[in-house]
């Protein structure tokens, strides 16, 4: 165990965290030059175009030092967004030490500050690394005093490379041998493991990412896991080498994977502690919590045809995403479809993504929206996370939604316009720090509801990209919601149905109905765009007819001849708008989604 360390890479966007793991590998000898390609840890194409990590991934490094020591390296990858935050933790949890990435040119950013935070929480020792000194604009003095200002660490620790030159990466192997303690554990006490990350595999099932703390595990023994108070018999234990790598056993302070026959992600819980089914542990490691879906939004298919493959894409889909929750639901402007629950509107995207490209689905989404309670006059709650199931007005009592703790970090002159933003969004109890001079950490109470459309883009256009956001749902309180309905020609769209504030109505049913005239193609006819709540009209937009000039042949002779040719043409049109559907195509229910910056 004296041999063992295992750390994980912390840094804020696009500062150069795959490119140093990318240098790592390459320097251990892991992977032939000619299988090597960039980002080699990012394995979905989304990742690499993004820049961004979703699926944490683990690789163990074999490393020998100065000294002729062969130590073995665990490097534990991390997803770098608040969606994913309880993955994180769960890495960090596995870690002792991290390394702090900081871009030469840059300087200390955002999420620098929120991943040292969260670091710091686990008693991770934390080493500075000043990567990208190779650039031009590389002004490593002045990251220096803004790691000693902003970050109280001490900079003669920080190490200085260039991931992409790979200067300096044999001082951070020396460094990470050096200042990061040996993990600590018994071997001969009964296993605990903890489960920090699980992918699919069509082949052997769910692959189990995990630190052993305690113990120690071999193939043939049956685990079981704690959470789920599941049992499964061990097939094989091994470390990442990129690829998989068998061995004999897993024990105490190693990192690795398990293969034991688990059908399903969603079998297997992050966090969740794995012991011997006859020698288990007294008690499960601490920290671990059900992941709850916060966002809910509806998928529906193009065409009705393709109903049944997307059902089978999203049973696929779920075998990789325990997170993903969804069940059948249905709606009379789009027919069948899911209600889907996800993490945050990150994990939406991606969702939808990989949907759309790897499993080759084309669909629509509604407006997502939050989890709702009610309390209504006979004494009962009832809760509701789609429009669909609004209870009647008549009989709630109360209504209440999910508000977040809202923590916003940026520089101290981006303070006005994001105040503004958070008033805007009816953030309550503002409260303010200055963890350094120059920052300023703004923490607001907010409706869930206010933050998931489109908050993040807008806080990231106001800041410049400088501002980090971080969010936990704190309780639900007691708001004045309605529902917000909207009527083309008439005709109810439920697909475009929300939940909304009562101050907030009309602006909402304002925006959509502005949205749907641009979208909406014009008819014979007029279409009138409605918003309104209950019977009630708040909001009105009209998409005007195509018109025949029928006056063009009368030239001369009375008005009256004028007159009755154009009565005509009302008497067809009122006839014709009685008989006539509206045709709404897919891009109005797309529009309703877009920020007001997109327009």
């Amino acid at each position: 165990m004296q041999n063992i360390r295992n750390f994980s890479i912390i840094a804020h966007i696009d500062h150069g965290k795959s490119t140093l793991a990318d240098r790592f590998i390459q320097y251990t000898g892991l992977i032939e030059e000619r299988q090597f390609r960039d980002q080699i840890l990012d394995t979905m194409d989304i990742e690499r175009e993004r820049g961004i990590t979703i699926k944490s991934q683990t690789v163990t490094l074999p490393y020998v030092s100065r000294s002729g020591q062969e130590f073995e390296l665990n490097l534990i990858d991390t997803p770098g967004h608040v969606d994913f935050t309880y993955e994180v933790s769960r890495a960090l949890a596995s870690c002792e030490g991290v390394l702090l990435v900081i871009d030469a040119a840059q300087g200390v950013e955002a999420q620098t500050v929120a991943n040292l935070y969260m670091a710091l929480e686990h008693d991770l020792t934390v080493i500075p690394v000043i990567n990208k000194i190779d650039l031009p604009s590389a002004d490593v003095d002045r990251v220096k005093e803004e790691i000693e200002n902003e970050l109280a660490l001490d900079p003669e620790e920080a190490l200085l490379c260039s991931a992409k030159e790979g200067i300096g990466i044999e001082d951070i192997f020396e460094a990470i041998i050096n200042r990061i303690p040996p993990p600590a554990g018994t071997v001969s006490n009964p296993l605990k493991a903890l489960i920090f990350d699980a992918h699919y595999d069509s082949f052997r099932g769910t692959i189990i990412s995990c630190r052993i703390f305690d113990g120690s595990v071999r193939p043939g023994e049956t685990i079981r896991l704690m959470a789920q108070a599941s049992t499964h018999k061990v097939e094989e234990v091994g470390v990442f080498l990129i690829d998989r790598k068998p061995r004999k056993e897993l024990s105490a302070g190693e990192v690795g994977y398990i293969i034991a026959g688990i059908k399903a992600v969603s079998d297997t819980r992050i966090g969740d502690t794995i012991t011997i089914d006859n020698r288990p542990a007294l008690k499960p490691l601490a920290g671990f919590k059900v992941v709850t879906p916060v966002v809910f939004s509806s998928l529906y298919p193009i065409s009705t045809d393709d109903y049944h493959s997307m059902v089978e894409a999203l049973e696929k889909y779920k075998l990789n995403d325990a997170a993903l929750v969804y069940e059948k639901d249905s709606s009379a402007a789009l027919g069948q479809g899911f209600r889907c629950g996800f993490l945050g509107l990150l994990h939406l995207e991606i969702v939808q993504e990989r949907l759309e490209r790897e499993y080759d689905q084309s669909f629509l989404m509604t407006v997502p929206s939050v989890q709702h309670e009610f309390v209504m006059h006979d004494g009962r709650r009832v809760t509701v996370d789609n429009p669909l199931y609004y209870p009647d007005p008549a009989s709630i009592k109360s209504s209440l939604e999910p508000f977040i703790k809202a923590t916003i970090l940026i520089p101290e002159r981006y303070m006005g316009a994001v105040m503004k933003l958070c008033m805007e969004r009816r953030g309550v109890n503002s409260r303010f720090s200055y963890p350094t001079p120059g920052r300023i950490e703004m923490t607001f109470e907010m409706p869930l509801a206010e933050a998931i459309v489109d908050f993040y883009d807008r806080l990231k256009t106001i800041t410049q990209g400088y501002g980090s956001f971080d969010y936990e749902l704190i309780d639900y309180r007691e708001s004045d919601l309605t529902k917000l309905d909207f009527l083309v020609n008439g005709e109810k769209v439920d697909a475009l149905s929300i939940i909304v504030h009562q101050d907030r109505a009309r602006q909402w049913a304002v925006q959509v109905c502005d949205r749907l005239k641009e979208e909406i193609p014009r008819h014979q006819f007029k279409i009138a765009i409605q918003g309104a709540i209950g019977g009630k009209i708040i909001a009105r937009s009209t998409v005007s007819a195509f018109r025949k000039d029928v006056t063009a042949k009368c030239y001369g002779g009375d008005i009256t001849r004028k007159r009755k040719l154009l009565e005509k043409q009302k008497k067809g049109k009122k006839r014709m708008k009685m008989v006539g559907s509206v045709l709404i195509p897919q891009s109005a229910f797309v529009a309703v989604l877009r920020s007001d910056d997109e327009q």
